[in-house]
């Protein structure tokens, strides 16, 4: 039997978008944020002179009860390092975050879009959109160059099946694999996975091809499938060339038409450098949302973080938010892009020649932290990889007969002799 909180966030979610109502998962339709039994009668007591809710130890003076051979590290106020977040996240790094999402995104600006929820990073901000989205034998349509993780979180954590499109066609996107496998062959729930710079390859669209994805999903849409578009912006900001589409398809899918849920999953770890902090969020849009349609959907994501995980960690939000309003945070910001992109311009030097030619191809690259190189027939990507380590003191990753690489782990000054490596290595498991 559904739990009345859960029916009644599954009514305000069908009075504003049936579209939504359909996307949702039975797991999604089921989960709620409970507003009554310990967290609401907590809230009640808030600020009580005797409070015996919470389920938190504190010193004499009031304050979170800690370990001196902990906090003589952490210089924040203790509430804001050792007491539990809200499930939703603080309110005040959600705000920031939003705020944040539009100065970035200058096409965001006045658009209607949720709240961000926080996650304990993207992975598991990911992991609540299959809980929400994915019942078994649901089709996840996603490029056939991919991260892994994808697998284990939409494949088998939720028994969905995955379906891949061909990302790259002569050079630039394969749009026509993308219209094909998006329209299907009957109008329905179509799920649908973006992730650009993508991983592995390091690619971006080009502002015409992020365009013409736009174009491709509306038309889906216009023909009446459900679309959930899961736009996984790990690398957001990291884009190298003119001409290549800077802000999220977020800002163009959020409102583009009243049957395609948008959601944005983002976060510092990689735009931040703050890998460790395991801090994300999930982000809502659609056309004629409403802040009634959104509310309902940040509870159900908090509902499903709250029976996972409780909640994400309260010192890395802190801890971000206070960089957020440093004044020295762009600056920051602008010195690392520029180390990566010199990583990046020593990679296009290194591929200049035509040495490497007979051996590999470079797949199209421009952004993010990898690019990848398409061995030759008869080149075997594993052996290439395993002579690296044993001959040349060098590691990679190899998958299939592709070979990615992490230049973004690479000093500048040692990008040459990795690919000079590379080559020679290619050359050896040739003969």
């Amino acid at each position: 039997m559904m739990n009345p909180e859960a029916e009644e966030l599954n009514r305000l979610i069908l009075k504003n978008s049936k579209t939504v109502s359909e996307l949702l998962s039975q797991r999604g339709n089921e989960i709620f944020f409970p507003k009554k039994g310990i967290l609401s009668q907590s809230a009640e007591a808030k600020g009580k002179r005797i409070n015996a809710t919470i389920g938190t130890a504190l010193e004499n003076d009031g304050t979170p009860m800690r370990l001196q051979s902990i906090a003589k590290n952490i210089l924040l106020n203790p509430d804001a390092a050792f007491s539990y977040a809200p499930s939703y996240g603080r309110p005040d790094f959600r705000e920031r975050w939003k705020i944040m999402l539009s100065e970035k995104n200058p096409s965001l600006k006045g658009k209607e879009f949720s709240l961000p929820v926080v996650t304990s990073a993207l992975t598991h901000g990911l992991s609540m959109l299959g809980y929400l989205l994915v019942d078994k034998n649901d089709t996840v349509l996603l490029p056939d160059l991919y991260w892994e993780n994808y697998d284990l979180v939409f494949r088998n954590a939720y028994g969905g099946k995955l379906s891949y499109y061909s990302l790259f066609r002569k050079g630039c996107l394969d749009l026509g694999s993308f219209r094909k496998k998006v329209n299907g062959k009957n109008p329905g729930k179509r799920i649908v996975l973006l992730n650009f710079p993508n991983n592995p390859s390091g690619y971006t669209p080009t502002i015409e091809e992020a365009k013409q994805i736009v174009v491709i999903l509306k038309e889906a849409a216009i023909a009446g499938n459900k679309i959930a578009v899961i736009i996984d912006d790990a690398y957001y900001g990291l884009v190298y060339e003119d001409g290549i589409e800077k802000e999220s398809l977020f800002s163009w899918l959020c409102d583009c038409h009243e049957n395609i849920l948008a959601i944005k999953v983002d976060g510092p770890t990689k735009e931040d450098y703050v890998w460790g902090f395991r801090t994300g969020f999930l982000t809502y849009g659609i056309k004629g949302g409403s802040k009634e349609l959104y509310t309902a959907l940040e509870a159900k994501a908090a509902g499903a973080i709250r029976g996972n995980i409780s909640n994400a960690a309260n010192l890395s939000q802190s801890l971000l938010l206070k960089a957020y309003t440093s004044e020295t945070y762009t600056k920051e910001k602008e010195e690392k892009y520029g180390i990566l992109k010199r990583r990046y311009e020593s990679v296009k030097k290194a591929l200049e020649g035509r040495k490497h030619k007979k051996y590999f191809k470079a797949l199209p690259y421009n952004s993010g932290y990898f690019m990848c190189v398409e061995t030759k027939k008869g080149i075997d990507a594993e052996r290439v990889r395993q002579l690296l380590l044993l001959k040349y003191d060098t590691g990679v990753i190899a998958s299939g007969n592709l070979i990615r690489i992490a230049f973004s782990a690479i000093q500048t000054d040692k990008i040459p002799a990795l690919f000079e490596n590379l080559i020679n290595a290619c050359g050896e498991v040739a003969q």
